[in-house]
């Protein structure tokens, strides 16, 4: 099976487009969303009603905290721009799309494989993991070997060796990674949507278990189309300058 892993669409039509293109390209047979498919970006309707069509065809979908914003009341923890977007995004979806945010699960499991939007620890918290401490606490919880998330907006990967020992890996785009069949790997692909690690071009990650091997792929796309899209929408600028900017 090579999967594909896509994180953090965020409403983006071009970027999610552009890796979904370069997933079946690389012959991607199934395929992982893990969450936050609206927010920040002007298409949401097209990038939800995308992975519902996905999902019925065999995919595997969990919830992420702006997916829980939209079919909830917005938390006050959620800067301002973000809930303007939020309160906008509810007006853009139609009632099965709606419908379809609110009943995606926290978690999903696959053989070997847990996919999670933030935290394995504890789903809902929308912990971010960006160090070694919370990664081997979304670990320990998940007791899987591979656990698949995102949250964070950047590509990491780390690992916890079958002694205990953790480490962190920072990817190089296109390159293969061998997985251990004895150690546990967190693998967050980045976002596809909205990166912010000062490189604007979409993130994703494939797997093939195969061969045992993770890739993770940087892809260029029109964001300046994306960009203009969310300011004739009406959003908030700064999410346009993001697309640019990458951060």
């Amino acid at each position: 099976m090579r999967l594909a892993l896509l994180t953090d669409l965020h409403a983006n039509r071009e970027a999610f487009a552009a890796c979904l293109a370069h997933a079946h390209a690389h012959k991607a047979d199934q395929f992982a969303f893990t969450g936050d498919f609206v927010g920040y970006g002007a298409d949401p309707a097209w990038v939800v009603q995308t992975v519902m069509d996905y999902v019925a065809r065999g995919a595997l979908a969990v919830q992420g905290n702006h997916d829980f914003s939209v079919t909830h009341e917005t938390r006050p923890q959620m800067h301002f721009e973000a809930r303007e977007v939020i309160e906008w995004t509810r007006g853009q979806l139609n009632a099965e799309q709606m419908a379809f945010l609110s009943a995606l699960p926290l978690t999903r499991e696959l053989e070997r494989m847990l996919f999670v939007h933030a935290s394995a620890h504890d789903p809902v918290k929308w912990e971010y993991v960006t160090g070694l401490e919370p990664a081997e606490r979304s670990l320990r919880a998940a007791k899987k070997r591979l656990v698949f998330s995102g949250h964070v907006h950047t590509p990491a990967l780390y690992r916890r060796a079958d002694d205990g020992r953790m480490g962190a890996h920072v990817p190089v785009p296109g390159t293969r990674i061998a997985i251990a069949p004895q150690h546990q790997y967190l693998v967050i692909p980045g976002a596809v949507g909205q990166p912010r690690d000062g490189n604007s071009a979409a993130c994703y990650a494939m797997y093939d278990d195969s061969a045992r091997e993770l890739v993770y792929y940087r892809i260029p796309y029109d964001n300046g189309a994306a960009a203009r899209r969310v300011i004739a929408a009406g959003l908030p600028i700064v999410f346009a300058m993001r697309l640019i900017e990458g951060i």
